[in-house]
């Protein structure tokens, strides 16, 4: 069951409102501004098992820390459902006050709304801050309606967003099956966005894996795995458990380094580095290459079930021959190893195709408070959705498969 049609200045209405369908128990809808208010078993139980960043360890830590909350423009206000006072449903969500940080791009949505006149900020978006991963952004308990849960998750957007006087509310990196469920309430928009994953079709080793490249790409990634030795002494592959002072300090050198060169700001507080290395233990993956006893490049991933992703790299001077071993071809073989399905390398890069990570669709949600500028938005969503599917598949096209295996 998905929320009435709204009005066009109101969102979905809150089932608390009105009698249980099918007997169930009402549900109680409220808003927390940190996740310390909720006990960490309690959360982790909606979880998929999969996800590493929706675990109360993770979103926690960024608290903690001040990645976000303070004056960050990322202000905690998770969404949780009660039923007969079991945590049945949670949302992690924030209010804010610009768009750094999220991946999924609105800045010309904010725009238009500028020139309309249109305050566009402050905003509500369901995310974690700073991670571009695919997940769950509904976490339902086992054996609780999914439908339930959804309808009341919305309802307490909408509630936030009213309380805050926000233009708006946003599901970012949403899974494909809660983008078909939410996209079809009228006033919520869906929007297809891509980024690059690799998918475990059962490859017995690395050489396997390779051996579906055309001859090229194949004897490239040999090169690359190659150079890679020659520059470095030793790559470590260490667990969060592994991870020392030593090895904290250098990633988060390396990230600052990177952040410093590239986008300016670095949204992760240093103090982050310090709540990681105790609370991330079960999570964190990391690769470190040593030279001469100094480690000179690094990449941070987070894995947890079946999934791996990529978050983090850097390296010092004159070491960027170990940026493909660290970020693509190392993880992709201990996923092989492993047997992980699913790598999932951050967003952007189209070198990724090289290495063998395809574009696949992305998805995200999103309800404006502006008719006119929600009506805009949905059209500009259905022709972003057309010109992506058809980029998708030319940049297939540029994959390193043998023909019989692209797709």
């Amino acid at each position: 069951m998905v929320p009435a049609d709204p009005g066009p200045d109101e969102g979905p209405d809150d089932p608390s409102d009105r009698p249980p369908a099918g007997g169930e128990a009402r549900v109680e809808i409220g808003i927390i501004d940190g996740l310390g208010q909720v006990a960490a078993a309690d959360w982790d139980a909606l979880t998929t098992g999969h996800d590493p960043f929706t675990r109360h360890d993770f979103l926690s830590a960024l608290e903690e820390s001040g990645s976000v909350g303070g004056r960050s423009g990322w202000q905690p206000a998770h969404v949780l459902v009660r039923q007969e006072g079991r945590l049945v449903g949670a949302c992690p969500a924030y209010v804010k006050g610009h768009s750094y940080g999220e991946y999924i791009f609105d800045w010309g949505w904010a725009r238009a709304a500028q020139q309309a006149g249109i305050a566009y900020y402050p905003k509500v978006v369901s995310a974690v801050p700073f991670t571009p991963a695919t997940g769950r952004r509904v976490l339902v308990a086992p054996g609780a309606s999914e439908a339930l849960v959804l309808e009341a998750v919305t309802a307490g957007l909408q509630h936030l967003a009213d309380a805050v006087d926000g233009s708006s509310f946003h599901w970012l990196f949403c899974t494909g099956a809660e983008h078909a469920a939410l996209s079809r309430h009228p006033s919520l928009t869906g929007r297809m966005t891509h980024q690059y994953h690799w998918e475990n079709l059962e490859y017995e080793s690395f050489d396997h894996w390779l051996s579906t490249f055309r001859s090229k790409a194949r004897k490239e990634a040999r090169r690359e795995r190659r150079r890679a030795r020659e520059a470095c002494d030793v790559v470590h592959v260490l667990r969060g458990s592994e991870l020392g002072p030593r090895e904290w300090s250098a990633l988060r050198g390396f990230y600052e380094d990177t952040t410093s060169r590239k986008w300016g700001q670095a949204y992760l507080t240093p103090e982050w580095f310090d709540v990681a290395r105790t609370s991330l233990q079960d999570t964190a993956l990391a690769w470190l290459a040593e030279h001469e006893g100094r480690y000179v490049a690094g990449a941070l991933c987070f894995q947890e079930g079946q999934h791996l992703y990529g978050r983090y790299w850097g390296c010092l001077p004159d070491y960027s021959a170990l940026h493909f071993e660290l970020c693509y071809h190392g993880p992709v073989e201990a996923c092989i190893t492993n047997g992980w399905t699913r790598f999932e390398a951050g967003a952007q890069g189209q070198h990724k195709i090289q290495r063998g990570l395809m574009p696949r669709p992305t998805w995200s949600v999103h309800w404006l408070r502006h008719p006119g500028l929600a009506r805009a938005v949905d059209e500009a969503n259905r022709q972003e959705a057309r010109l992506v599917a058809r980029e998708m598949e030319a940049l297939a096209a540029h994959g390193p498969f043998k023909r019989e295996h692209e797709g």
